[in-house]
């Protein structure tokens, strides 16, 4: 069913709760017969009461929020998909291949059925994303777009498992902008995890003095998995690390250090593939510190973050 640019590719499949117990075909949006149950491989996952089935051009969705907050959250993974693979000139997905999501109706049912970290608001376990919709928000469908970047990254792509990249490439696209139906990877929303906690980061200035006092985790230790444990206290200031690590490597110097970085996506991600394309992790480091600074100054003036240089390929 085709309509508008918008809602044209959104099609409720199931009318009611999808479940094992589900008989019998259903009726599609366009009136065709479709049938609401799921392949037997995926029924172990359990969905959340009154859940429906929406399917987009790349995605099924199975969805406990409303009909206009699912489709809100449809146009923003679209927009990724469609950002992503432009980004990555990635070669077109295969027909009626679809990626899965589980879209909760609000953060506490999410924690009702979060089988990841207790601290996690939401998570990727293939072949599901899983994520609420954060009604009031300003950015209601982030969580999803870092899940879903993650799936992309795992899925379609096949990069580098490495955390440093995966989350700071899910940070990247799950923080950038989205203007209509457009996501512009790179420019920033400041309504988005972990950006809204950059302006609150007490940088002194002196990045051998906020590394000496634990504000920040070397960069060797973001990249080499060798620092303190993630959550409690250094939850938000790794991904902080992450995100500004990525956005700093696609995106300095008019793109200086692109290409080097997409070559470190298809590799092990290690220190040492690191400083064999970039050059030594502490000589960066001090250039990545000046770009937080820098884009932390950004964010809390509120200023124009739309425009950003592309990153080079």
């Amino acid at each position: 069913m085709r309509t508008n640019r918008k809602a044209g590719w959104i099609a409720v499949i199931a009318a009611g709760a999808l479940c094992a117990a589900c008989s019998g075909p259903e009726r599609g949006a366009a009136g065709a017969p479709q049938a609401a149950a799921r392949p037997a491989a995926e029924k172990a996952v359990p969905l959340p009461p009154q859940s429906r089935e929406y399917r987009t051009d790349h995605y099924a969705i199975f969805s406990a929020a409303t009909p206009a907050q699912t489709l809100h959250v449809a146009t923003a993974v679209e927009a990724l998909h469609r950002a992503y693979g432009q980004f990555f000139a990635l070669p077109p997905a295969a027909p009626e291949t679809r990626l899965r999501l589980i879209l909760y109706r609000d953060r506490a049912q999410f924690s009702a059925y979060n089988t990841s970290m207790p601290w996690a608001e939401a998570y990727y376990r293939r072949p599901y994303c899983h994520a609420y919709f954060a009604g009031g928000a300003d950015n209601p469908y982030h969580w999803m777009l870092h899940e879903a970047t993650h799936q992309l990254h795992t899925e379609r792509a096949g990069f580098s498992r490495a955390r440093w990249i995966n989350e700071g490439v899910a940070s990247y696209f799950g923080a950038s902008r989205l203007e209509g139906t457009r996501l512009r990877p790179g420019s920033i929303d400041a309504g988005a995890y972990p950006i809204w906690w950059l302006p609150d980061l007490p940088l002194t200035g002196s990045l051998e003095r906020d590394l000496r006092s634990g504000l920040l985790i070397p960069l060797r230790q973001l990249i080499d998995g060798s620092g303190p444990p993630i959550g409690g206290r250094h939850l938000n200031v790794y991904y902080l690390e992450y995100w500004s690590l990525s956005h700093f490597l696609f995106h300095h110097d008019g793109g200086a250090h692109a290409a080097a970085y997409r070559r470190l996506m298809r590799g092990n991600g290690s220190a040492a593939e690191f400083e064999a394309e970039l050059g030594p992790i502490e000589q960066v480091q001090a250039q990545w510190y000046a770009y937080l600074l820098e884009k932390r100054a950004e964010v809390a003036d509120g200023g124009e973050l739309a425009q950003v240089v592309p990153a080079r390929r």
